[in-house]
């Protein structure tokens, strides 16, 4: 019951901290604009998040309670991946960073992560006043 009531609160957190990391990462991306040969990065996070909380794809059975649990939708082993971002360069020096691209991420990220801030907020006010017993 307990790890249930604060599992909103932990992927909350998750989500967070991956948009922190993705504005970094789009940060990076802006810098090196004019850097030759510089290859552009995205963070991926969203799509591992919804397939643990789904618990679809492979699922493995133990066979014994030491085993460990594989495909379980467990959210607390969701990471944020950065990849290389793969394709054609747009320039002739071999960058593929489009600037326009990057500040319309950087923008979707911040409504992102004040959504997720204001949504984190909600839920320690539900708990609060769950605590002084809607006081």
């Amino acid at each position: 019951m307990w790890d249930n009531m604060f599992k909103p609160v932990d992927m909350l957190h998750q989500g967070l901290s991956a948009a922190w990391t993705r504005n970094a990462v789009i940060r990076n991306n802006i810098a090196n604009v004019e850097t030759p040969n510089f290859k552009a990065s995205d963070l991926q996070f969203e799509e591992h998040m919804a397939r643990a909380i789904s618990g679809s794809g492979f699922t493995g059975t133990k066979t014994h309670e030491r085993h460990i649990d594989i495909g379980t939708g467990n959210i607390d082993t969701v990471a944020p991946r950065i990849t290389e971002r793969q394709g054609l360069s747009m320039r002739m020096d071999g960058n593929n960073v489009d600037i326009e691209d990057e500040n319309v991420k950087l923008a979707q990220n911040s409504l992102y992560y004040n959504t997720v801030l204001e949504k984190l907020n909600s839920e320690f006010r539900r708990l609060r006043m769950a605590i002084s017993e809607g006081r």
